[in-house]
């Protein structure tokens, strides 16, 4: 369980190798033991990740997990459960094609759906019943602005990302009650590998700072995080934009 400061002892980062997943977990890590479960696919940087945080002390398990195969994730995920409780979950795992390719490729198109929200409701599902018959937990879920109000830049995306953050809101009533908390992110651009073939905007945030806000939001309580902070303004501004006018933005 947490301990006395609201922090938790065990870890477990789905999309193991998400940079902002992965500071959330630097940041819990604080020179003292930490059980962290690392859920992807081997790769060289999941070795990477794994030897980072080893040399900080952590105790670094790894899963094979594809979010992509949802049929495969309840036993996947089984023995992170079975080997002790897991205090809090990062749902971190995504895809951000670029909208042109996904609309020239249907495969593409399909797959950034399937991962991006039937991947994710399939392990919030998963991690549901999982937290609530230990009787407590903490699910962080890795949204984006980009599902307040998708745009002609980026609606494949943004499509996915809305209904990812529909099921997790949803996901946070259901548990009242439960000893299972959900804190949905709602993240502005971030400065990560996702984003690298994209041009930053001069308020993008970093997977630093992105993490400060979500272990903030988890100590407080709170069922939303905003990161950066300028990302609640914009997402306000977005919504509020005549349809005619939204359709004529260039990003």
């Amino acid at each position: 369980m947490m301990d006395a400061l609201g922090r938790p002892q065990s870890v477990l980062l789905l999309g193991g190798t998400s940079d902002i997943g992965l500071a959330v977990v630097a940041r819990y890590l604080d020179g003292r033991p930490l059980r962290v479960v690392l859920a992807a696919r081997d790769s060289p940087r999941l070795k990477e990740a794994v030897a980072q945080l080893s040399s900080r002390g952590a105790v670094v398990e790894t899963v094979e997990f594809d979010a992509a195969e949802p049929q495969t994730h309840a036993a996947a995920l089984a023995p992170c459960f079975a080997q002790g409780d897991i205090d809090l979950a990062i749902v971190a795992f995504g895809l951000l094609p670029d909208q042109r390719a996904a609309m020239a490729d249907q495969a593409t198109a399909v797959r950034t759906a399937s991962v991006n929200y039937t991947g994710a409701v399939s392990v919030g599902v998963v991690l549901a019943q999982a937290m609530t018959a230990q009787g407590h937990g903490v699910i962080i879920a890795l949204s984006s602005v980009a599902g307040e109000r998708p745009r002609p830049a980026n609606f494949v995306y943004g499509s996915a990302k809305a209904g990812m953050s529909a099921f997790y809101d949803g996901l946070a009533d259901s548990l009242i009650g439960t000893g299972v908390r959900v804190v949905v992110v709602r993240a502005g651009f971030v400065r990560s590998r996702m984003t690298a073939h994209l041009s930053a905007p001069p308020l993008a945030g970093t997977p630093e700072r992105a993490a400060a806000a979500i272990t903030e939001a988890v100590w407080r309580g709170r069922a939303v995080a905003w990161t950066p902070g300028s990302a609640r303004v914009l997402a306000a501004v977005i919504r509020a934009l005549p349809r005619r006018v939204l359709r004529r933005l260039p990003f």
